[in-house]
């Protein structure tokens, strides 16, 4: 694992390293008189470099990465154009398009029975290592038993585009799943659900905001890329104990948007 780690960070650094270089040699070249155009040096391209930093870093499978490319992609190009052509008829309708395709033909992770089966042989190695992680030998969702069966209502997902929902989830075998909210906003509350080991829930909120509800034996890990957004743990403070073996993972991204943890 370490030696995963080390490779991780050494990549992360290169690709930080290259990112500083270009932004100086782009600087340097404006500043000894070449003249670059100015939309080079537009705030959206940020969003395009983080989105290709996040995207690189994770083979582009979180889907956060793609997301900030198409929208600093927009930008950039309407600050390039808008002066000479309208950019706004077909810009933002393109915007939309580009992003319904996105939700459409995002790859569906919690179905992949195969890759949870090798990452889970991966993580029953390294559990030892990584406090946050639940009990190999206790995890039923490294190992699935292939005579317990599943039903869709043991996955959440909850697409919000320009409107808001309120789910209670009260599977005993609750999987994990997705939440989209895009100019919406999701409620979802899991004080009634219950699963053993860990599971993942993959939150991608624009301009939207998503709350989770979790029981206050749960423990839960974040790993939402929040950017112009924020992630905020409203959770009492509970008293730790040895039978806590419930691990939710949080991932997504929060653009322009939030998400709320919180229990009762």
């Amino acid at each position: 694992m370490e030696e995963n780690n080390k490779i991780d960070n050494q990549s992360g650094k290169v690709w930080a390293g290259l990112i500083i270089v270009v932004v100086g040699s782009l600087l340097l070249l404006d500043n000894v008189g070449l003249n670059l155009p100015n939309w080079i040096f537009h705030w959206s391209n940020i969003l395009i470099v983080i989105g290709l930093f996040i995207g690189i870093k994770h083979n582009f499978k979180n889907g956060s990465g793609i997301i900030l490319i198409i929208i600093g992609t927009f930008f950039t190009l309407k600050e390039a154009f808008d002066k000479t052509y309208d950019f706004d008829k077909v810009g933002w309708p393109v915007l939309i398009i580009a992003l319904g395709l996105f939700l459409i033909f995002k790859p569906k992770s919690k179905f992949s029975h195969k890759c949870k089966e090798k990452g889970g042989k991966w993580r029953a190695k390294f559990a030892e290592n990584d406090p946050f992680m639940a009990n190999p030998e206790t995890d039923p969702n490294l190992y699935p038993d292939p005579e317990k069966k599943t039903s869709n209502l043991d996955y959440l997902d909850s697409v919000n585009v320009f409107g808001g929902s309120h789910q209670i989830v009260y599977s005993k075998n609750f999987k994990g799943g997705e939440i989209t909210a895009v100019f919406g906003g999701c409620d979802v509350n899991l004080t009634q659900a219950d699963f053993e080991g860990q599971v993942v829930i993959d939150i991608t909120a624009i301009f939207g905001g998503a709350k989770i509800i979790v029981p206050p034996g749960w423990n839960v890990k974040s790993e939402v890329t929040a950017i112009f957004g924020g992630l905020d743990d409203k959770r009492s403070i509970q008293p730790a104990t040895e039978s806590q073996n419930k691990l939710l993972i949080i991932k997504g991204i929060a653009l322009f948007g939030g998400v709320d943890i919180r229990n009762f």
